[in-house]
């Protein structure tokens, strides 16, 4: 276990549990295991290991454990009154949760540290971001600005869905990389849309951190915007 990597990066407020190991001591829920279907090992090991992230991460909420079965789209579905996020690469899981009356909306996102596959940054970047993450590149080149991005994007889609239950692409999200305050701006530039009888807002601020081989994202929506 690693004490508290992505925490740096998200509100006091947050509950926050990650490991660098599989954690495979845990039973799943009927709920789960339907969830988990047939997947394949590695998935399994994701998935069960980031259950376990959540059921510490809900301790520390007071809660007990409950299940934590899969939506449409793979993500999460979190008990009532919770909201949450799920990451995993190679080397990393944790999982982060509030209670809905302090954040409305929470992403998270880790990455390796390497470049992107070729060929993916064309889809994920418009010309101002593939700009930026040149000079950036030029002035910091042990960042790999573009998994940055992605990792942002990511973090961001992961707010947006439980909100709107629709799809968000790439090319609907502008992110600014904040290189000095290790933050990024968010633009989204979807038609306005309302949730619940509120308009999500247009402009967000997520924070990143490089650490230990990593790219970390986080990007969490106070209740009081």
């Amino acid at each position: 276990m690693i004490a508290g990597v992505i925490e740096e990066i998200l509100p006091e407020n947050v509950a926050v549990v990650d490991t660098t190991e599989d954690r495979l001591d845990v039973e799943l829920f009927p709920a789960e295991v339907e969830s988990l279907g047939g997947a394949v090992e590695k998935r399994r090991r994701e998935f069960i290991t980031g259950r376990a992230c959540a059921r510490g991460a809900l301790a520390q909420l007071g809660m007990n454990p409950v299940a934590i079965p899969s939506g449409e789209r793979g993500e999460p579905c979190w008990p009532a009154g919770i909201v949450g996020s799920v990451t995993h690469c190679a080397g990393y899981r944790a999982c982060a949760l509030a209670r809905v009356g302090v954040i409305v909306a929470l992403g998270i996102d880790a990455e390796p540290n390497e470049a992107l596959p070729r060929g993916v940054l064309g889809e994920i970047a418009g010309a101002q971001e593939g700009a930026q993450l040149e000079e950036l590149l030029h002035s910091e080149p042990a960042v790999r600005w573009d998994r940055l991005l992605f990792s942002a994007k990511e973090a961001v889609y992961k707010v947006w869905f439980p909100l709107a239950r629709s799809w968000l692409g790439f090319e609907e999200v502008a992110v600014t990389i904040d290189r000095a305050d290790r933050a990024f701006d968010v633009r989204l530039l979807v038609a306005d849309r309302r949730f619940d009888g509120q308009s999500p807002p247009r402009a967000m601020r997520g924070r990143w951190l490089v650490r230990d081989g990593l790219v970390l994202t986080a990007l969490a929506l106070p209740a009081s915007s």
